[in-house]
């Protein structure tokens, strides 16, 4: 399965967002590109349907391969650093937004989340190490 996604980060933070169909479980926005659509093409579309908002530029950040938490199969998730043009909303199939650090010790989040962008952030400097604060 193949998924993109936008990992949008401010102020040392990072955009996650759950769905309806588990609204305890966080990821970063995005979703399934649709036949004949590029990554670009599908991460726009599902940005304004599920945030109303327009990515600003997509940079690719990285690919990885991990079990999507939902579904529990094999998913290729790539992950475009961008900004937001407008204030996000959840709308579409999603129950909720937040910003994390990655380090709340309420907050769930997906394993392709947690195990691999988090740490890749984090290393990058966008997002404080675990023992600041």
């Amino acid at each position: 399965m193949n998924v993109v996604a936008a990992a949008v980060v401010e102020d040392g933070r990072l955009l996650v967002v759950s769905k309806q169909a588990a609204p305890d479980v966080f990821y970063v926005p995005g979703g399934k590109p649709e036949p004949g659509e590029s990554d670009e093409e599908a991460l726009r579309r599902e940005l304004m349907e599920e945030l109303g908002v327009t990515p600003g530029p997509l940079e690719p950040v990285a690919v990885i391969e991990e079990t999507a938490a939902l579904e529990g199969v094999p998913m290729r998730l790539t992950v475009f650093s961008t900004t937001l043009v407008g204030e996000p909303v959840i709308a579409a199939e999603l129950a909720a937004l937040r910003w994390t650090d990655g380090r709340e010790a309420d907050l769930l989040l997906a394993p392709a989340v947690e195990r691999h962008l988090v740490p890749l952030l984090r290393s990058r400097g966008a997002l404080a190490p675990p023992d600041a604060g």
